[in-house]
């Protein structure tokens, strides 16, 4: 069984407005409502796990999960302080705690279907496997006050995205084992490569960007006009 969990607690302090980002039309859905299709449209999902804030929870069951009509089993969960919280909790709620779980930002509408499969068959194949892009630009080390310190090689750099898959009991240990130590890291990715385990890096899509701040937001307006669901 496949478990996909799509934290989407944020509050998108960076874009401004009174709606988390989210929520917020690209085209003629919400940004959620774009992720959550193409997961639902995946075969090799089984469930879906949605973690939303408490204050957003009714809001989300109500404007987006009704209005949709997902045809995969869909449990909304209630997140934490943090991302990470709010992926713990979700890995908590998972009804099958043996197989994979896919772990992607609710933020990320354009993840193309083949790549949530490819990384479910990398995870299958050696327990954890993430998206990624090679850095296409010169990289500088710079210094607190602005300085070139260094060049970093490109080649040896990529960029993380998600769908970031893993086995259950991985990502599960990965997670306690950061919760202990109180360790904070700002992909799930992060917390298995602390434990010295193999993560394999497949490559992902330019298009499966992040919306961060107002012009993530504008560019997957026109996007999402030239590309409708």
């Amino acid at each position: 069984m496949t478990t996909a969990i799509i934290p989407s607690a944020g509050k998108g302090i960076r874009i401004d407005g009174n709606v988390s980002k989210q929520y917020l039309f690209i085209g003629t859905q919400p940004i959620l409502a774009r992720t959550l299709l193409a997961f639902d449209s995946c075969g090799e999902i089984d469930q879906i796990l949605l973690v939303v804030s408490r204050k957003e929870s009714d809001f989300c069951k109500n404007r987006i999960l009704e209005p949709l009509g997902l045809q995969k089993t869909v449990k909304v969960i209630l997140g934490g302080a943090t991302r990470q919280e709010s992926v713990y909790n979700g890995l908590l709620s998972a009804d099958n705690k043996e197989g994979i779980v896919v772990i992607h930002d609710g933020v990320r509408p354009f993840i193309e279907q083949d790549r949530i499969e490819a990384v479910i068959r990398g995870a299958k194949e050696c327990g954890a496997c993430i998206l990624g892009m090679p850095a296409d630009d010169t990289l500088k080390h710079i210094t607190r006050s602005g300085y070139i310190k260094k060049t970093v090689e490109r080649e040896k750099i990529w960029l993380a995205q998600t769908p970031q898959a893993f086995q259950y009991a991985l990502i599960r240990n990965a997670h306690e084992q950061a919760r202990e130590e109180s360790f904070s890291g700002t992909d799930d990715a992060i917390l298995v490569e602390r434990l010295n385990e193999t993560i394999k890096v497949i490559k992902g899509s330019r298009i499966n960007f992040k919306i961060t701040t107002r012009a993530d937001l504008n560019l997957a307006r026109k996007i999402a006009d030239a590309n409708p669901c």
